[in-house]
């Protein structure tokens, strides 16, 4: 089992190299929302800080949405889908294993610009702290609830609209508690109550997400 799920993420990463537009399409998109911003409503440092947990979070949800929509669409196209089906592994490892690929490839990129996105902002080293910290438990719940939307639209030609009306409305309460903590970090309140139920969140995406979207592949598929 840990040969197949290592083997995933090789594949997927490899192949996703190939299609570098792929990778750096979101990242881009990111960056250019955050930068947007200050060009917009000026270099005040206090301002900047002040609406700088909604610029980042809004950011970071647009971005996972334009990476997610060819998560399971190619493996669907060519035939790979129905293979990982037939394989002497669960589904769920196995679509676990292309969630975190998408990840590494998605979510993590951003944890590495965030220091940038401090500075942009005019963010302290606390509401960094912030950023980094909600970056690292949010991003892999927005790739886990996103990859259910997708695999319930895969069967259709054209789903973006319909992922992005599916996954929205799980993503509002990351939304929620991710800037709740940015904002405590900023003005130097503890956060630990926001970080704690973002953990709970992504212990029961990572428990529960890859049951629900092997049943939608299943459903799309068949």
């Amino acid at each position: 089992m840990r040969t197949l799920f290592t083997g995933v993420v090789r594949r997927e990463l490899v192949s996703a190299l190939r299609r570098r537009a792929d990778i750096l399409n979101p990242l881009w998109f990111f960056l250019i929302v955050i930068t947007l911003f200050p060009l917009g409503i000026g270099p005040e440092p206090a301002l900047l800080a002040r609406i700088a947990p909604g610029i980042v979070w809004v950011a970071a949800l647009l971005s996972s949405l334009l990476a997610l929509e060819r998560l399971f669409r190619d493996d669907f196209i060519d035939g790979t889908l129905e293979q990982l089906m037939l394989m002497p592994c669960p589904l769920g490892v196995l679509v676990l294993a292309k969630v975190l690929a998408h990840w590494l490839l998605t979510g993590l990129p951003l944890l590495l610009l965030s220091p940038l996105v401090a500075v942009l902002l005019s963010l302290d080293l606390a509401g960094f702290q912030g950023v980094f910290w909600t970056l690292l438990l949010g991003t892999p719940i927005l790739s886990l609830l996103g990859a259910i939307g997708v695999a319930l639209t895969v069967g259709i030609g054209k789903g973006g609209v319909l992922l992005s009306l599916l996954t929205l409305p799980l993503y509002i309460p990351v939304l929620i508690f991710a800037t709740s903590a940015i904002e405590a970090a900023t003005v130097g309140v503890p956060y630990n109550g926001q970080l704690a139920i973002l953990g709970a969140m992504l212990a029961g995406s990572v428990t529960l997400a890859p049951f629900a979207i092997a049943a939608a592949l299943r459903v799309s598929v068949n």
